[in-house]
């Protein structure tokens, strides 16, 4: 699952100011009208009056760090899936129940894809302790049942991102053959 959308802002989208190292800032992934994917960044002391025109796929807040002089732009476009569970997954980001559930989803996605092996249990079992294998870093994800509802809830959130799948046109029924 890919995804191409802006890197973040380097300023706060409702005040216009510059984000500096260290500032939390709220960001938001949505579908806009259009159906494009806009990603809002915001200092998290301003989010309060924020309003979103579209539906929300997803938020989380994390600490602003500029991005290295000389880093390719390009590169930071593409939002795949192992980015966006790094960014939802990553402890200072402050855990919602809609990212939670993102969160186990592309936890058990990457898993199957090994980009991600399980490490056992937290000491109370409550969570999952996953190593990212690229980084070495452990990362704790809540281990809920996965339910239907939570598939149809988490198809849901993806809908927001990818889109509504296409429906299929029903198949011509066969002609009868003559005998």
């Amino acid at each position: 699952m890919e995804l191409n959308l802006p890197p973040l802002a380097s300023a706060c989208c409702l005040s216009g100011k510059p984000f500096e190292e260290g500032n939390r800032v709220a960001s938001v992934l949505l579908r806009g009208a259009a159906l494009e994917i806009i990603r809002n960044d915001m200092l998290e002391s301003e989010a309060a009056a924020y309003s979103p025109e579209g539906v929300v796929a997803c938020r989380w807040v994390h600490l602003f760090k500029p991005r290295p002089t000389g880093e390719n732009p390009e590169r930071a476009l593409k939002l795949t899936a192992e980015t966006l569970f790094l960014a939802l997954a990553d402890p200072s980001t402050e855990p919602t129940p809609e990212n939670i559930r993102l969160v186990q989803f592309l936890a058990l996605m990457l898993e199957r894809k090994k980009l991600l092996r399980a490490r056992g249990r937290t000491p109370d079992g409550s969570k999952n302790l996953l190593e990212h294998m690229k980084s070495k870093r452990v990362y704790e994800v809540p281990s809920d049942e996965l339910t239907p509802a939570f598939f149809v809830a988490v198809q849901q959130q993806l809908n927001v991102l990818v889109g509504e799948p296409r429906a299929r046109p029903d198949p011509e029924p066969a002609p009868l053959a003559e005998t």
